[in-house]
């Protein structure tokens, strides 16, 4: 592809889905002794993607050569890619370009966005910017998760909440399956933005302090999840079973409304409204929600 970069990221993900992969999962016959190195062997990928050896080598070990979309759509297929994995090796060869370096601009929540988290009061609902950033929120949803508008500016992040903060774990059952998915969440992200210093500021701090990280992480699983459900297990109104939808806002696609729900006449919409009652006294969700957008601290310059 024309004026396309060439980075090593790029390669370290075509390993890690090669990685995976075994004989049978690629229609291949299976050996009957162990593999010296996990997964499929490059000329096994070179051979169901249709190029050479030689040719798949230097795309793995990170050479500057400019692969044409159909030799793109080839690999992916070869390498069993879904649509986001696909989306993020794309991005790792769009965004990595030097030309392409300039300054992350910061986000804001527009005032109209504000007025509709307050419209939308009876369920919660969260902004999540860049780098998984909470930016803006309504007062359910502080009480539902955290209240982070009460903590510092570096901190007001989801991702690392879910991985650093002992409460996220009591608070999610399947802490290990919400978490991992926040990862490739930030994966993808720093996949379009590779020269985000917050991001990659962010990614250095969880590595230091979550081993659970560190092996996700080396495993460049990529998610971008549009809609899910989740369980939680509230210390105040007890387990809850919620469906949120991620609504990515046209105005900036690197910002998503994520509002959560529960199924009409079910218990954990009972307990949503329980838990609502107990908000009644907390600020209006405008003055919260009109908080600076998330800046995690870096050295200047």
């Amino acid at each position: 592809m024309e004026g396309m970069g060439q980075s090593a990221e790029f390669g370290k993900f075509l390993k890690a889905m090669r990685s995976r992969l075994k004989p049978e999962d690629a229609g291949l016959p299976g050996t009957s002794g162990a593999r010296r190195v996990p997964g499929l062997r490059r000329e096994e990928i070179a051979r169901l993607a249709d190029v050479s050896t030689d040719y798949y080598t230097r795309l793995e070990q990170g050479r500057n050569i400019h692969p044409s979309r159909a030799v793109l759509d080839s690999v992916a297929r070869a390498l069993r890619l879904d649509s986001s994995e696909q989306a993020h090796m794309m991005d790792l060869l769009e965004n990595c370009a030097e030309s392409q370096r300039s300054p992350i601009p910061a986000q804001g929540v527009r005032p109209a966005l504000r007025q509709l988290l307050g419209a939308v009061g009876d369920v919660p609902a969260l902004v999540l910017g860049r780098r998984s950033d909470v930016l803006a929120g309504n007062p359910l949803a502080f009480l539902l998760f955290a209240d982070f508008p009460s903590m510092p500016a570096g901190e007001r992040n989801l991702t690392r909440w879910l991985m650093l903060d002992p409460r996220a774990r009591e608070l999610f059952p399947d802490w290990k399956a919400v978490a991992a998915e926040a990862v490739g969440a930030l994966r993808g992200d720093v996949g379009r933005h590779p020269n985000d210093a917050q991001a990659n500021q962010l990614v250095g701090e969880l590595a230091v302090h979550s081993e659970h990280f560190r092996q996700w992480w080396a495993g460049h699983r990529v998610a971008a999840p549009s809609a899910g459900s989740i369980r939680l297990r509230h210390p105040v109104v007890g387990d809850l079973e919620l469906d949120f939808e991620n609504l990515v806002l046209p105005e900036d696609p690197d910002q998503v409304l994520r509002i959560f729900s529960a199924k009409p006449g079910s218990p954990s919409a009972d307990s949503l409204t329980l838990l609502g009652s107990f908000g009644a006294g907390i600020e209006d969700v405008a003055s919260t929600a009109a908080r600076p957008a998330v800046q995690l601290p870096h050295e200047p310059g």
